[in-house]
């Protein structure tokens, strides 16, 4: 281990060598609440896995392109760095060809990735690791400036958290670019989804601890270009997401969609929709609800449907007749949501440009088991529009 010259208060130096790996990981271990871990740019070849579980502390490396930290041999560890501790900020470096997951947090309150990049740099593989930035089960998660190129499953993914930002990142050539599920308030804005299968999703799916996913702002994003075929592995929920959707709502409540950019996306820009799979989860609402969609600007969406991955595309390309909309609402609701002209605040809220396409299935022809579309007026959908509040992160 070398402890630098410059030794300054609380800073530790590690730097490229053969004994690299044995360094770094004894560091991560001695480090003291308030000390500073400064990886200087090189290239590190691993074998194990990195873990951390010191709280307040900071791992910082000279840029995402000078510090590399490289995975392609590992042999032990289910992921490529694994943080357990509280308060911690991460900061320019890369994490490449992790054998699992890149990056993993897991109970953390307080966690900021910054300027990181994780990805796999064989291209889009079913073997590359599920997740590049993989925050669960914490508090106050802050993914700023990072890039996440070739997951298997999602670039950028929190899951089961609360207070969230996920911002000026990039997101490409993953199945998910950005993936919020099963999660209380988050911000996601001034990202770049492209060239993944979808760009963004917000999910929230059964049988796991926290569900009920609401409060999210998506804003000011651009999802564009997502083409690349879906390679998650077999039996992954996102191997249902169709080639080319933009954003993706299903069974939450309380999400503004705003502002954002939406084109190129060959099935469709935008969609919300209900969990379709049966489940026995009895605490599990499958409905979206109090879904805000407004100022948003569309181009070119639709004309490539992908309709040989999961039931989305197929459906939507049938009842749409091959005209796809800029926007898909599914339309299956329980009865109180269903619109007999009274007011009820669950419902969805469309407020867009009157030239952008908006298709939805009759609830009540659903019910009956017809699957005509009706191209709806957006007038019956448009309501007032509630804006939800900002996320706020303490020190951030």
């Amino acid at each position: 281990m070398l402890f630098s010259a410059h030794f300054k208060a609380k800073e530790i130096i590690i730097g490229p060598g053969e004994n690299a790996q044995e360094d770094l990981q004894e560091a991560l271990i001695l480090m003291s609440e308030g000390d500073t871990l400064l990886i200087k740019s090189g290239y590190y070849l691993f074998e194990d896995g990195l873990s951390l579980d010191v709280d307040d502390v900071t791992v910082i490396g000279e840029g995402m392109n000078e510090t590399v930290l490289d995975f392609k041999n590992q042999q032990s560890g289910a992921q490529g760095f694994l943080v357990t501790s509280n308060g911690v900020t991460l900061k320019d470096f890369a994490i490449l060809d992790a054998k699992g997951d890149a990056l993993k947090v897991i109970g953390s309150k307080g966690i900021n990735m910054i300027n990181l990049r994780t990805e796999w740099t064989g291209g889009p593989k079913s073997t590359n690791g599920a997740y590049g930035f993989y925050p669960v089960e914490s508090e106050d998660v802050l993914i700023d400036g990072c890039v996440a190129i070739g997951a298997s499953d999602a670039g950028i993914y929190v899951g089961q958290s609360k207070n969230i930002i996920v911002r000026n990142s990039i997101a490409q050539y993953n199945v998910a670019g950005i993936e919020i599920e099963n999660s209380y308030y988050a911000d996601v804005y001034n990202n770049l989804a492209s060239h993944n299968t979808g760009g963004i999703l917000i999910f929230d799916l059964p049988d796991l601890p926290q569900q009920g996913g609401h409060h999210i702002r998506v804003f000011d994003n651009k999802s564009v270009d997502n083409d690349t075929d879906n390679f998650a592995p077999e039996g992954n929920i996102v191997g249902e997401v169709p080639r080319g959707t933009g954003i993706i709502i299903m069974a939450n409540s309380d999400v503004e969609v705003f502002n954002n950019v939406m084109s190129g996306n060959g099935t469709v820009n935008l969609s919300i929709v209900s969990y379709s799979d049966e489940t026995d989860d009895p605490n599990y609402y499958p409905h979206p609800r109090r879904i805000q969609i407004h100022n948003n600007t569309y181009g070119p969406g639709g004309f490539d449907p992908d309709v040989e991955t999961g039931d989305l595309a197929k459906a939507l390309f049938e009842i749409s007749e091959g005209n796809m909309p800029d926007i898909f609402w599914d339309g299956v609701v329980p009865v109180s949501q269903m619109i007999f002209g009274q007011p009820n605040e669950d419902k969805l809220k469309v407020d867009e440009n009157s030239d952008v396409s908006f298709l939805t299935i009759s609830p009540i022809k659903y019910m009956l088991g017809f699957s005509n579309p009706v191209r709806t007026e957006k007038k019956e959908f448009k309501g007032v529009i509630n804006p939800l509040e900002p996320i706020v992160i303490d020190g951030i």
